[in-house]
């Protein structure tokens, strides 16, 4: 059953909870919404309520404007709120900053799994990031969703073809195309913000694919030395976009409660 709680500023935030157990609050990125946590679901239902959110401007939930990091931040800090208990979180990509922002800013975490936050990504000289996410915003407000998301895709370096636009699903990524500024703007100059984050004190992974690009090695590496209790994990032959089969054992060891090390890798 999807829930819905109100934030600071007014917007209502929906989630929805599967399974049993502590609670795991599962936050994913770019063009993502609630139901990208379901296929998690099967491998982890057993040790975890599995709570996913529609992230401002997404599914049921709303969106006041203007938007800011810190707004999304406390949508996370309402939903946490409304959950309540102990609760872990895993973070993907752009939802992995969210993630890491939030208890840094004080957001109450029992342990943070955040998968390749994509700090140290490679700029284009010719077109920063926030040069960028200004050109994605004017091509949605100018009624262009499909061009947004194909400059979006193919700057993350997963360029779209033909056939894709056609594809059933493609209207779903279409209709978020909004919120691809917002997830731009969370990666900022995707520089580490070593001094919020070195106030987060739950444990941290930082998990990164095998076959990743370099950055996503980086980005583990420098988040790990700036949170107070840091360590790093490589998925082997996996990329941005892990297999939940790959990674759910990792979720399980690290954040399930009663483990013997939240500390191993």
């Amino acid at each position: 059953m999807v829930e819905h709680v109100t934030s600071s500023d007014g917007s209502s935030i929906a989630f929805e909870a599967a399974g049993s157990g502590d609670p795991l609050l599962i936050i994913g990125g770019a063009l993502s919404n609630r139901h990208a946590v379901q296929p998690y679901v099967p491998f982890l239902q057993d040790a975890f309520t599995v709570y996913g959110l529609d992230r401002r401007g997404r599914g049921e939930s709303t969106d006041t404007q203007p938007y800011a990091v810190d707004r999304e931040i406390e949508d996370i800090a309402a939903v946490v709120q409304a959950i309540g208990g102990n609760v872990a979180v895993y973070g993907h990509s752009s939802g992995a900053i969210l993630a890491l922002e939030a208890a840094a800013a004080g957001v109450p975490f029992s342990g943070i799994l955040a998968y390749e936050p994509p700090y140290c990504t490679p700029q284009d000289p010719d077109e920063p990031w926030d040069a960028f996410a200004q050109r994605v915003q004017q091509l949605v407000e100018n009624d262009q969703r499909d061009q947004a998301v194909q400059a979006f895709m193919a700057h993350v370096g997963a360029p779209t073809d033909p056939d894709m636009v056609k594809a059933p699903w493609w209207p779903q990524l279409t209709a978020v195309a909004h919120t691809l500024f917002y997830d731009l703007h969370i990666v900022g100059d995707a520089v580490v913000p070593q001094e919020r984050l070195a106030r987060i004190k739950a444990p941290v992974l930082v998990v990164h694919g095998g076959n990743s690009p370099a950055w996503a090695q980086q980005s583990a590496r420098e988040v790990a030395a700036a949170v107070q209790h840091g360590s790093t994990a490589e998925l082997e032959d996996q990329t941005h976009n892990a297999d939940p089969a790959a990674l759910a054992p990792l979720l399980l060891e690290f954040l399930a409660p009663n483990t013997n090390s939240k500390a191993k890798h």
